[in-house]
């Protein structure tokens, strides 16, 4: 028997730092949908309202993990480990809401073609993720890498539309300075809630590393 698998028989179970991954996980998906209306003709300020309120489960979440964590010995993984990706999730849900905020105050009712395409890319990296920490409760870390790549692909492919939408937005001359700080602020926040899916991948790989 692996010695990492031993210390899973004897440890008590603690099964309950899973679910408090696996809602993060779903919040942080829902805040996407949410945010994908957007693309649909969606009303941002309805949108923004919806998203914001995921933003406060995603951070009442969070405080019930740190809790939990501070009242446990023995946790099912690594106790560091269990914070940063609770926070990491809760950091995607932290960004969808930011872009949301952006569109109602830059009042960016219709997204442009590259944000369309940006909060596509989120929703789809936050849909493997949902998919994935579920994972972890089982043990699956072969699983939990295969979709680790899907999310840092999906990342890299927002990274390209990011960098693409932005020189546009800096070299057209038909598009004024006022577009330019709307769009770039829309375009920057859905940049790093894609990014911030990247670094909860990060913290999946540093799990299923130590574990497998």
């Amino acid at each position: 028997m692996p010695f990492s698998a031993f210390l899973r028989w004897i440890l008590p179970k603690e099964d309950h730092f899973y679910d408090h991954l696996e809602r993060q996980a779903k919040v942080a998906h829902q805040a996407a949908v949410a945010l994908k209306r957007l693309t649909t003709g969606g009303a941002a300020g309805e949108i923004r309202a919806t998203v914001q309120e995921l933003e406060h489960q995603g951070d009442a979440i969070l405080h019930e993990m740190l809790d939990a964590l501070g009242r446990t010995f023995a946790t099912p993984i690594d106790r560091d480990d269990l914070q940063k990706l609770c926070k990491r999730l809760d950091d995607i849900t932290d960004m969808a809401n930011a872009a949301a905020r952006a569109c109602v105050l830059f009042g960016v009712d219709k997204p442009t073609p590259p944000m369309c395409l940006l909060i596509e890319k989120l929703e789809a990296s936050t849909a493997i993720i949902d998919r994935t920490v579920p994972l972890l409760r089982h043990h699956a870390y072969d699983q939990v890498k295969a979709g680790v790549q899907e999310v840092i692909q999906l990342e890299k492919d927002g990274d390209a539309v990011f960098r693409d939408a932005i020189s546009k937005l800096f070299h057209d001359p038909s598009i004024d300075a006022k577009n330019i700080l709307r769009e770039k602020e829309v375009l920057d926040d859905l940049e790093k809630a894609i990014n911030r899916c990247e670094q909860v991948a990060d913290a999946l790989t540093s799990i299923a590393v130590k574990h497998a």
